[in-house]
């Protein structure tokens, strides 16, 4: 057995992308559009090959905002500097909900409310500002 995907839905296709490839560090993989479902899909991941993707499935005519989202759980990657993890979501404007305080794990939401774990990969970073004062900020 092997781990495929995770599978969210998103409302704003491009929000969602721009989070998870300039936020995260991962790439469009595949992309496939049905016309006749009315539906996207599109694999991330971080290479070629044998790697865990995350789907991304739009649904053309959705207008309202998905419930249940918190629901979902989270979705979790392994980073080699959370604290450069962290500084890069907030350089393209997203809130950090549980920042990196123990420098070893950080939480982060993307534009559809998708809770994403951040891991420090081995051992846990020494604690530094600006994370330790920083706060916890809404659900995560």
């Amino acid at each position: 057995m092997r781990y495929l995907h995770t599978m969210i839905r998103v409302r704003d296709l491009p929000a969602a992308i721009k989070f998870f490839c300039d936020g995260l560090g991962l790439r469009e993989m595949r992309r496939r559009d049905h016309e006749n479902g009315r539906y996207t899909l599109v694999f991330l991941g971080e290479r070629e090959g044998d790697s865990p993707q995350l789907e991304l499935t739009h649904n053309w005519d959705q207008k309202d905002a998905y419930t249940g989202g918190r629901n979902f759980g989270h979705v979790a990657y392994e980073v080699d500097d959370i604290y450069a993890a962290c500084q890069r979501f907030i350089d393209h404007g997203y809130q950090i909900s549980r920042p990196p305080r123990d420098g070893r794990m950080a939480f982060v939401r993307s534009p559809d409310l998708i809770s994403v774990e951040l891991l420090q990969r081995g051992e846990a970073k020494a604690p530094a500002e600006p994370w330790t004062s920083m706060p916890n900020v809404g659900e995560w």
